[in-house]
């Protein structure tokens, strides 16, 4: 590295608005801030998700796990499987298709 070109780095004192001091390095000297990591809610935890318009509750309720109408009935989860004769005018219209 060249010589000179480098700004000193010296130790600062940090100051944070909780009362939180601590010691650093910096090439501005001393300052203060507002928000340091004991007092951050992400770092201590305390942290709150604000719910935007409602839109957990909704995406919950959407999407809940639906309960049976009858206590005790299973609720299928499948669809129906179509019988023999639901599936005979599929096959018929499927007949008339090749003849045009």
């Amino acid at each position: 590295m060249k010589d000179g070109i480098h700004p000193d780095y010296p130790a600062a004192n940090v100051a944070c608005a909780c009362g939180n001091k601590f010691t650093t390095r910096s090439t501005r000297g001393d300052f203060q801030v507002d928000v340091c990591a004991a007092c951050h809610p992400f770092y201590t935890g305390t942290q709150k998700l604000m719910d935007a318009a409602g839109r957990v509750d909704r995406f919950k309720k959407r999407y809940a796990k639906k309960e049976p109408l009858i206590a005790g009935a299973p609720v299928a989860l499948a669809a129906p499987v179509p019988s023999a004769a639901a599936a005979a005018p599929v096959e018929a219209s499927e007949a008339e298709a090749g003849k045009a």
